[in-house]
């Protein structure tokens, strides 16, 4: 089946970051985009909840088994995020991940080597894949990782100790670090 060919479906999610979207066929997920820049706002004490609004484009037809998997995993990152290592990931069918890359071997590398809470850099992430010289390529990786949070891109930081860009916004990106910092000190009590 080639990509063109994929009957798109869409789900959205409400979470701390504003409107998620994630879009895929039934081979998997292809997207999962962030529909507004966030809002900072005080934090409300752990109170966000992320909500369903199962709202499909092509009528009340189910979605795909991997939309249903994607916003799952991502609802418990919200608000369980320590339960997400044993969740089921859903299949991805976007092109990058159709054939191998070396986009495609960054971004599964930093899925299976950098676990919640930890960051790494450009830098070191270019060496895990076998390319010690090839930070600003990882950095393009980065900013094409079309399923961002699960696949963290977010957790990829400057050598330098700086947060780095992030396609969702820096204010996104510095969220999302200091959402896992606070589970992550929760574990080590």
């Amino acid at each position: 089946m080639m990509g063109s060919a994929c009957r798109m479906k869409y789900k959205f999610l409400e979470s701390p970051l504003g409107r998620i979207e994630i879009s895929g066929c039934e081979a998997g997920v292809h997207r999962i985009k962030l529909l507004e820049k966030m809002v900072q706002r005080p934090d409300s004490g752990g109170s966000h909840q992320a909500s369903f609004s199962g709202e499909e484009l092509e009528g009340p037809e189910e979605t795909p088994a991997a939309l249903d998997k994607c916003a799952a995993w991502l609802a418990a990152y919200f608000h369980a995020p320590e339960t997400v290592k044993d969740l089921p990931l859903p299949a991805f069918h976007h092109p990058i991940f159709q054939r191998d890359s070396f986009r495609r071997q960054v971004l599964w590398k930093l899925m299976a080597a950098v676990k919640l809470g930890d960051t790494v850099s450009y830098q070191q992430l270019a060496a895990l894949v076998g390319k010690s010289g090839a930070a600003r390529a990882v950095g393009g990786a980065m900013r094409d990782n079309p399923v961002p949070i699960i696949i963290p891109c977010h957790r990829v930081i400057c050598s330098s100790g700086k947060i780095g860009n992030y396609t969702g916004g820096v204010g996104v990106k510095a969220w999302l670090l200091g959402h896992e910092k606070r589970v992550k000190g929760k574990w080590s009590d």
